[in-house]
């Protein structure tokens, strides 16, 4: 009876300590780092954070965020990062807290750090082959023309990537066409990538913070190109005073300009640049007098950033450009006085990421593109302009879920939509009569990918990287299509109305990458990817001007398809920062599109019968040698590649080389590229570059046959 009392005596005693023992047990509050790079103010990612308490901790991400959840308490934070001061802080944590912190540079060791925010050993490490990953620092080190950097040119001098020409419209990489490339600019498609017909990219240079570019197992969350992907990232305007920078250039001048708006809150960076190369034409041709060249490029960016969890961005490109040259080719019935080229490209990129921790992130992307090329031809004597103008807009929008579970462990998963409206061509007559008003009918169509990737380990050794993107294309009317007999010839246009459906296309498109480690610096890899491609860019010239056509797939211009083969020997010198690689590939496709003799696209309504579709390989061999820092860094790298087309006609005068393989336009079989950098001091540094190639299969007409005005080929 005793115990009965005592135990109701202190039965309350005991329940309040039980639950004030449950209480300081959830007391658990989050505890968020932001690490940014005191003099850029760009987001540092991978720096390590130690919590010496509870000896725990991790790594920032590319936001350079880090959440713990932690009981209520005081801490001792650690953050080191290579090139970069130690920083300790004491904190009490009794709430939820977001702490910022800016890391300063190590003085001494500037001029060594090249990548700041780059594994060492990421090369041996992953599975991703057939990569390059270059920031601005690294680009701005490669010499080009006249003292102008400029992306597109810096890249040529990666193994694997090559142009067409001193004049070209843009890169072939691996051997494949210049359409087979998809050229990002913070996430929005570019149609034409050069300024002054491939003397300049048109990315605005001063706002670029780095370059990815894909060549082999191109991650899944990609697609719509078969040879490779270029991801040119726009810095974040992370900046808290008013900056200002410019410079005046023989060919174009440019300015910067990055100011918070809302201290900590809302950033704004805009780049621009303007040439006027007018000038230059009759002081080097006097022939050229007549030759005019303007163009332009503006990159903004805004950055709100609302809380530690959530980051949205809005950026707008730009371009435009105007030449004249003096009459190279017209259009039957008009007389012109000149040939007038004036095109432009308008981006937006809507961005928000959204970090539920350290590893979960939702990232959604919102995206419009459009390209507008004109030709005009000023007719001779009057004040009138003819006008062929074509257009195309791409819309898109992307989800995508990230989560790094643990190290190798990590996944994603996304949707994608994507829809294309194109204007293959109208020719205006304006006041005129000497033609009629043209329009041809406009493509519509719609991409609706899944996609997925995960990497992991199969053994302690061996990295497996997987994924899979399932695409569905569908064409959508109106659309009028033609449909040929066995022989080839017409036998009936089939009309479909407004939302029809003309052709439906569904592929899998897998992507491997295995990895195999030997031993701490060095690996063996392998890869596999599939791609499919449902628009191309048909011209019958070396390389497409910019008012070149675009056209989607149908039923009668199939989809191209790439199967790559990858393997490849990693190799890392720490000792003194050397990186080296040996690759080789091999590249299958299908449906590739060549032109036939004779081929005339413009304003022509059924391109079927000016092209072929051809079988296609494309193999090589590359390796890279490459010395990351010191006073003395660079890289050199060899190409040994082959780009070969074959035509399976039954038809002779649809054959090319009578169905025997042949060097497609792309073929270079051999290139070697040197950059070296010497570091001076602080303010200066000298660079040195050497490329030595073969040069693109050319064959010269037996004859010519003049026609009229037209003066036609022959080839025998």
């Amino acid at each position: 009876m005793d115990h009965k009392i005592k135990f109701k005596k202190y039965k309350g005693i005991i329940f309040f300590v039980f639950l004030s023992f449950q209480w300081g047990i959830a007391q658990e509050f989050s505890l968020t780092y932001t690490v940014r790079d005191q003099e850029s103010k760009e987001p540092l990612e991978g720096v390590t954070v130690i919590i010496e308490e509870c000896q725990c901790g991790g790594i920032t991400n590319t936001s350079g965020l880090f959440f713990k959840r932690l009981t209520s308490g005081n801490y001792t934070i650690n953050l080191t990062f290579l090139g970069f001061k130690s920083v300790q802080q004491q904190i009490s944590l009794q709430e939820n807290k977001e702490v910022s912190v800016e890391m300063e540079v190590e003085e001494e060791q500037l001029s060594e750090i090249v990548v700041l925010a780059k594994n060492n050993n990421k090369n041996v490490e992953s599975t991703q082959m057939g990569v390059f990953e270059l920031n601005a620092r690294e680009l701005i080190k490669i010499p080009t023309a006249l003292g102008e950097f400029d992306v597109l040119r810096s890249m040529t001098m990666l193994s694997g990537v090559s142009n067409t020409g001193d004049v070209s419209n843009g890169i072939s990489i691996r051997g494949g066409s210049l359409d087979q490339n998809l050229l990002l600019y913070d996430g929005a498609p570019v149609f034409n990538p050069t300024h002054l017909f491939g003397l300049f990219s048109v990315f605005t240079p001063d706002v670029i913070s780095g370059v990815n570019i894909y060549r082999a197992n191109i991650p899944a969350k990609y697609g719509g190109r078969m040879a490779s992907v270029v991801d040119i990232k726009v810095e974040n305007p992370y900046t808290d005073q008013f900056q200002l920078e410019g410079g005046i250039g023989v060919l174009s001048s440019r300015l910067k300009i990055a100011t918070p708006l809302i201290k900590d809150k809302l950033m704004f960076l805009a780049g621009g640049r303007i040439g006027f190369t007018d000038f230059l034409f009759p002081l080097l041709i006097p022939r050229l007098k007549n030759t005019r060249a303007n163009f332009n490029d503006a990159t903004i960016k805004l950055l709100y950033i609302p809380n530690a969890k959530n980051q949205m961005t809005y950026t707008h490109f730009r371009t435009r450009d105007f030449y004249q040259l003096d009459l190279i080719s017209s259009i039957e019935n008009i007389i012109a006085s000149a040939n007038q080229y004036d095109f432009s490209t308008s981006n937006h990129t809507f961005r928000w990421l959204h970090s539920f921790d350290e590893s979960k992130h939702l990232v959604g992307t919102g995206v419009f593109s459009g390209y507008t090329p004109k030709s005009l031809f000023p007719e001779v004597d009057s004040d009138n302009v003819i006008e062929y103008l074509s257009t195309i807009n791409y819309a898109s929008i992307d989800v995508e879920f990230k989560n790094k579970v643990s190290d190798p462990f990590e996944y994603y998963v996304g949707l994608q939509w994507n829809q294309y409206k194109i204007n293959p061509g109208s020719l205006d007559p304006g006041n005129g009569n000497s033609i009629l008003p043209t329009l041809l009918p406009n493509e519509n169509s719609q991409e609706r990918s899944l996609y997925g990737n995960a990497t992991f380990d199969l053994m302690e050794n061996i990295t497996l990287s997987a994924g899979l993107r399932l695409t569905q294309f569908v064409l959508m009317g109106p659309y009028e299509q033609a449909v040929y007999s066995n022989e080839g010839k017409l036998e009936n246009i089939q009309s479909f109305g407004e939302g029809d459906q003309v052709v439906q296309y569904f592929n899998p498109e897998p992507r491997i990458g295995l990895n195999v480690k030997l031993n701490e610096s060095s690996s063996i890899k392998a890869s596999y990817a599939s791609i499919f491609q449902y628009i191309q860019n048909i011209y019958n010239t070396t390389t497409p001007l910019p008012t070149s056509r675009w056209k989607m797939s149908d039923q009668n211009i199939l989809p191209q398809s790439n199967d790559t083969y990858s393997i490849g020997w990693y190799k890392n010198q720490e000792a003194q920062n050397i990186e080296f690689s040996a690759e080789a590939y091999y590249r299958l496709t299908e449906n590739n599109l060549t032109y036939k003799p004779g081929a005339d696209f413009f304003l022509a309504e059924f391109l079927e019968n000016e092209v072929i579709q051809a079988q296609g390989e494309a193999y090589g061999f590359e390796m890279n040698l490459r010395k990351t820092s010191g006073k003395v860094n660079g890289f050199l790298n060899y190409t040994w590649s082959r780009s070969l087309l074959q035509t399976q006609k039954e038809n002779f005068k649809d054959r090319i080389n009578n169905n025997k393989k042949y060097s497609s336009d792309f073929d270079r079989p051999h290139t070697l590229n040197a950059s070296i950098n010497f570091e001076g001091d602080s303010f200066n540094a000298f660079s040195f570059n050497f490329t030595a190639q073969t040069g693109r299969p050319y064959t010269i007409a037996n004859g010519v046959i003049e026609q009229g005005n037209l003066n036609i080929p022959i080839y025998l």
